[in-house]
This record gives C-alpha cells, structure tokens and sequence, in this order.
C-alpha cells in the first residue's frame, strides 16, 4: 500500500499553485452560539503533500459551563486548571502560522477561533481556510452524508473517540491526505476560501446552564422575525440535488446553526435569494442541521417534499448563485 501510495506520488505533477503547508484544525467549544468558548483545540500540521510533521493538544478553561459534556465528554472539573486561551493563543498562533487552516465545515473552527482571538486583543495569524466538505464536493466523492465519519469510512480511517478535538483532527489529517492527492492527481482547483479577523464577539458572562445547553435546543431557536426589503427576483421554484440554488429562491432556516444566523440570513439575501420566515409548498429549499428533529419547519419540509440541506452544504452553494432566469 505504501509502495502504491508512493508511486502514486511520483507520478502526480504536484499543482504549483497548491499551498505549501496545513495545519488541521479541531475546537471543541462549549456551544455554537458566538458568545460561546473554546474547551479544546488540536492541531496538525502538514507539508505541501498533506504529510505528519506534528501534532499538538491542549485543553481551555472557557471560564463557564462547558456545555454538552455528553457530546464532548469534556467536565468543569477537568477543564478547571487548564490555561486560558490567552495563555495558549502564541503556541496556537505558531502552529498555524503561513499555512492553510484546514477543517471539517471550516467556517465554523475558523469563526470559533477568530473571536477567542479577538477577546485576547490579537488577531490568528491564518489568511486562508479549506474545507473538507467543500473538497469532498469538488472530488465528487460519493459520502452518504457530510459528517466527518462518512468521510473517514470513505478512506478507510479509523475514529477512536468522536468529538475529542485530538482523535477528530488525526481523522481528518488522515483523510485529507488522499483528498489532497486526489485534487493534485485530476488538477482540481482546491476550494480556499479568505479569512478574515473577527471583531464581533460577547463577553457578557453567560448564565449557568448545568445540564442543558441552549445551543443545541430545539426550543431555543426562536427570536423575533427581522423585517428584511422584499426580493426583487420572482420564485424560480425548488432547489434540485446537483444544481445551483437560483436568485429568487424561497429558502427556510429551521434550527441552530454554527454562524450567527442572521448573518447567514444576511448572506442569503445579499445573493439574491428570498428569506422566508415559515415554509410552504412554495419553500424552495430548508436549511438545517437537525433534519430529524420535530420542528414544524422539518415536519412540513418531509410532508411536502422540500428539499433540506445543512448549513455547510448552505454555505457551499452560496458561492455560486446563479442569476434570475437562466
């Protein structure tokens, strides 16, 4: 397999243009919200041709509650004596320095670290992100899914322990690897995308929340509705697999999302689409990380047959909005 692997690399015209370093990227945080904290951080750096060179770990002290320790495992007594992030952010810092950020639904890691980095009055030395969903769409790699284990399974990495910020980037290190290889073999264009230092963030202390976290409620997603000007472009009808989403496109948000959503919202409307706040037969597409849950949006969404996509494969298509009757 490693003589194979080899080969397969001498023959590969490596892409000048291609990066000549990453560092993989997973946070753990206490939630998904933008006054949450990062509990964890790993990082993997790689040479230009996705190689280990190292790694590194470390715990943060959010100052808080952790949030969803039954998802991260992470507890306020083990968190308690770990250092600050502004203990951390130089060797964090250094670790990142002059490479790609790479992760899986990178906006999220990278939003996640640029506001820790702004409440530490210091900006990420990071310019450019990639994200592993977005690479997996451009590879057409058939994933059942967009999760991180769908992709593993795909290359044949074993995950150890889901959610622990360690195991999460090997995973990913391991899978980026032939992702990278991949691209370079068939010429494809790596998705990169700019990244730009944050300034919004809370430091209004957040109320306890032992053994519940509000981020990932289902009930906790409701907020006053936003007047927004009406779309100028009529309804092209719905989003098809496959296809760009189109100006005048009705799309729905049901759930939590990782970027703060009326700045996705924001996004939407900035590219042409209609920000609906209720879904119809009309609704082109749903947008939402929980498509199982019991939401009326979700439950209407499966009566009707709306299309529903999660925020990363969201962001992904609002790259490329196609203009009003074409």
């Amino acid at each position: 397999m490693t003589m194979l692997a080899d080969r397969t690399t001498a023959e590969t015209m490596w892409p000048t243009a291609y990066p000549q370093g990453y560092a993989v990227v997973d946070v753990e945080t206490t939630g998904l919200a933008r006054d949450d904290r990062i509990i964890s951080a790993a990082v993997y750096r790689l040479d230009a041709q996705g190689n280990v060179e190292d790694h590194w770990y470390t715990l943060v002290n959010p100052l808080r509650d952790p949030g969803p320790v039954w998802i991260h495992g992470l507890t306020s007594d083990m968190l308690q004596d770990a250092p600050l992030f502004k203990d951390i952010a130089d060797e964090f810092a250094d670790r990142l320095a002059d490479r790609v950020l790479v992760a899986h639904n990178a906006i999220f890691d990278w939003q996640m670290i640029a506001r820790e980095y702004a409440r530490a009055e210091a900006t990420a030395p990071v310019r450019q992100r990639l994200c592993t969903i977005a690479l997996s769409k451009e590879l057409n790699l058939p994933l059942p899914n967009h999760k991180l284990e769908s992709l593993a399974a795909h290359f044949g990495v074993v995950q150890q322990r889901a959610h622990h910020a360690l195991d999460d980037a090997r995973v990913l290190a391991e899978a980026f690897r032939p992702s990278l290889h991949a691209a370079a073999r068939d010429n494809v264009r790596l998705p990169l995308l700019e990244c730009r230092p944050l300034t919004e963030w809370s430091d209004a202390p957040a109320a306890p929340r032992v053994g519940y976290q509000a981020s990932y409620g289902a009930s906790s997603s409701w907020r006053p509705s936003r007047k927004r000007p009406p779309c100028p472009y009529p309804n092209p009808g719905r989003w098809a697999d496959g296809t760009p989403l189109k100006q005048g496109m009705r799309i729905a948000f049901s759930g939590d999302t990782s970027v703060d959503r009326e700045l996705l919202e924001d996004r939407a409307v900035e590219a042409g689409l209609h920000v609906a706040t209720s879904l119809s037969r009309l609704t082109s597409l749903l947008v939402t990380n929980d498509p199982d849950s019991s939401t009326s949006k979700t439950v209407k969404a499966k009566s009707f047959g709306t299309p529903v996509v999660d925020e990363a494969a969201f962001t992904q298509l609002l790259r490329d909005v196609a203009p009003a009757g074409d």
